[in-house]
């Protein structure tokens, strides 16, 4: 049962359009998914078309209870057509709300365990995949998000100050393996909003010589379609699936699935 986090202490690189395109893209494919948003900006909830959730992550994190992330989470507004799987449903999600914000200091000083309590909550939850939307931060929100996950997907802004936040997310990434989850390991680095020109060329070719088979061949380009997709509560799979952005999410997909069926990088 896959747990995925998608990570980058850097906000605006594109880290929750990668959420929600795998995301569906693999209820397309007829897997029940679930997505935990665990950034206080609730982009991931808007986008799923949740704007009046019942329940929130802050809910679930506050609860000593196993499984409660399941059993607290409400379904996506999406539409299951364009060629869904039979039988497929829209992903389910545990909302976020900018309350979520306080919910960080109160952790600090939490008996139990600060950075556990998504991976107790995630404790027996039956989905096939989870995709956890983690904040532009490396604080406990995302600790969370990293201690309760097998895989880490970082998504890398072809620009060249997103090398120098690259080597944080690792560090922390290699923290968490040392300590907390030593089944931790990074599924692989997503280049998105690539532009055709010199820098972003080089900014990619230096990426790939240094961490190789890690970083996905698929790489997601600006697309305005893109970004025209949240404001809709849709993902761009369902909002327009023959822009550039969509298919490029198909590919990538297609590469994440191929990882998660064992096969090599």
């Amino acid at each position: 049962m896959p747990i995925v986090a998608v990570v980058n202490q850097k906000g605006g690189v594109g880290k929750t359009t990668v959420a929600l395109g795998l995301a569906a893209s693999a209820s397309h494919r007829g897997l029940r998914v679930l997505v935990v948003d665990l950034d206080p900006q609730a982009n991931a909830t808007s986008g799923l078309g949740v704007w009046d959730a019942p329940t929130t992550v802050d809910a679930v994190l506050a609860s000593d209870d196993p499984g409660s992330a399941a059993r607290l989470a409400g379904t996506a507004a999406w539409p299951m057509d364009h060629g869904a799987a039979p039988g497929a449903v829209a992903p389910s999600v545990v909302a976020s709300t900018p309350g979520l914000a306080a919910r960080e200091p109160q952790l600090a000083n939490d008996p139990i365990g600060a950075q556990d309590r998504l991976q107790i909550a995630l404790e027996g939850h039956g989905y096939d995949l989870v995709v956890i939307d983690c904040p532009p931060s490396l604080g406990l929100l995302t600790l969370n998000g990293l201690v309760a996950a097998r895989g880490v997907m970082i998504p890398l802004q072809c620009e060249y100050y997103a090398l120098e936040g690259l080597a944080d997310v690792l560090k922390t990434i290699e923290l968490v393996r040392a300590s907390a989850n030593p089944d931790l390991q990074v599924d692989g680095i997503v280049l998105t909003m690539f532009s055709p020109n010199n820098l972003a060329n080089q900014v990619a070719e230096e990426i790939r010589k240094t961490f190789k088979k890690q970083v996905f061949k698929t790489i997601i380009p600006r697309n305005v379609r893109l970004s025209e997709a949240p404001s809709h509560g849709k993902p761009i799979l369902l909002y327009d699936v023959s822009s550039k952005g969509c298919q490029s999410y198909l590919s990538l997909a297609k590469e994440v699935a191929a990882r998660m069926d064992g096969g090599a990088p």
